[in-house]
Parts: C-alpha cells; structure tokens; sequence
C-alpha cells in the first residue's frame, strides 16, 4: 500500500534526476581534469548547498497552498515538462535530432575550460572553474528541484520524490568518483523517454484529481496512463521517421 502510493513519485523523481545529474557530472569532471579537483569540488558543493536550500525554502511555502489548487498546478506543469521530454526523446529516436553524446560533451567542455589551466593549477582560487562547476551543478540541479517540487507537491509526497532524487545524485556521484570520466553508457535517450512517459502520466493524473475527476481504481491509474503514453510515444517514432524522410525527398 504504501508503495503504491509512494512508489511512483520515488521513480520518477529518481529517473529525471539520474538524467540531470550525469549531465552535470560531465562538466564537473571536465572541470576537474583541466583545472583541478579543488574548484571542481567546491563549485558543486556550493551548487549542491544553494539547490538544497531553494528546495527547503519552496517545499513548506507549497502546504499553505489548497491542495486542489495545488494537484491542478502541478498536474499542468508536469504534463508541459513531460511532453517536452517526450518530444525530444521522439526526435532523437527517429533520428531528426542528433543523440545526447556526453564524451562529445565532456571534449568540448575540457578544451573550452583548459586556456589557463597550468595558472589555475598553481593558484589558490580558480574563479573560472570554481564558478564553472557550480553553474553546471545549478542549471542541471534546477531541473531536479523542479521535478521534486512538482512531483511532490500533487500529493504531498516531498519525502519520497525528495529521496529519489537525493538516490539519483548519491549513485552518480559513487559511479563519477569510481571512473572519473563522462558516464557516456547510460542510455539517456531512453532514460528520458522513460522520464518524459513517467511525468506526462503524472500529469494527466493530477490534472484530473484537481479538477475533481475521479480515476478509476485510484492511484493505479497512472500505471495505466504511463503504459498509454508510452504505447503513443513508441508508434511516435516511426511516424516521424517516415515525415522526416518525406520531406527531404
């Protein structure tokens, strides 16, 4: 019972957040291996502090919110960020857009960053890749905050989409620690498929709780909306492969 309830906002806080945190991981690491671990570190670290406390800050401001206001809001907002996934996801899979390629990523960062590196090296403080790391930390993390918050609000769940996320960051932070280079294996094509099916059904879910719809057998209905979202996004491939290929023609 209590997975059922809980266990959704968990997964999805967790996929979106394993997205989000392997690309800033890349930065961070370019960072790194150019211009040090120390402005690395403390760059994330205070990136990771300042996410913490805009999610501390907004989380307890969303109670005093009615909770159908809120299920209403939050529905709209993950179901526009969740199509937007999708849509992404779907292009890439039919090739229309060029696949997420974190090792590209992670070359174009290191030589953008390297100028001055042997200087920051001799320095005490590195400025640029201080700031650098905590940029990355920050425009990725902003995301997860926005799917805890948002995930976790509908339902008043921020201890289990909280928890996903902070799931997510601790796994990539061991695998980045453990190879120290882009984790360039993960499939985030598919991975933000599954993200962007994840929060469009959640969307649709609280779109109807707020206003007022009652789904049939409850919080299971997501289930069922997940599966029918993913169905349309797979047979969304093909279709605009072939668009694709008749417009070059």
């Amino acid at each position: 019972m209590i997975w059922r309830q809980t266990g959704p906002a968990a997964l999805a806080a967790f996929l979106a957040s394993l997205v989000e945190f392997v690309e800033a991981l890349t930065l961070v690491l370019a960072v790194g291996v150019t211009r040090g671990w120390r402005p690395a570190l403390a760059g994330a670290a205070g990136g990771a502090v300042a996410l913490v406390a805009a999610t501390l800050a907004l989380g307890p401001a969303l109670a005093l919110v009615p909770l159908a206001a809120l299920r209403l809001a939050a529905g709209l907002l993950l179901l526009l960020f969740g199509l937007s996934w999708l849509r992404k996801a779907i292009l890439r899979g039919a090739g229309i857009l060029p696949l997420h390629d974190e090792g590209k990523i992670f070359a174009r960062e290191t030589q953008a960053i390297s100028g001055s590196a042997q200087q920051a090296r001799r320095s005490a403080l590195d400025p640029l890749g201080t700031i650098t790391a905590f940029k990355a930390v920050v425009i990725e993390g902003l995301e997860v905050v926005f799917i805890v918050i948002t995930v976790g609000s509908a339902g008043r769940m921020f201890l289990p989409a909280g928890l996903g996320a902070a799931a997510a960051g601790i796994l990539v932070i061991l695998l980045g620690v453990a190879v120290r280079k882009p984790l360039t294996r993960i499939p985030e094509n598919t991975l933000k498929l599954g993200v962007g099916v994840l929060l469009t059904a959640f969307g649709i879910y609280w779109l109807g709780e707020g206003l007022g719809y009652p789904w049939p057998a409850e919080d299971w209905a997501v289930l069922a909306l997940a599966a029918a979202v993913l169905v349309v996004s797979m047979g969304a491939v093909p279709l605009a492969r072939r668009l694709a290929a008749r417009r070059s023609a």
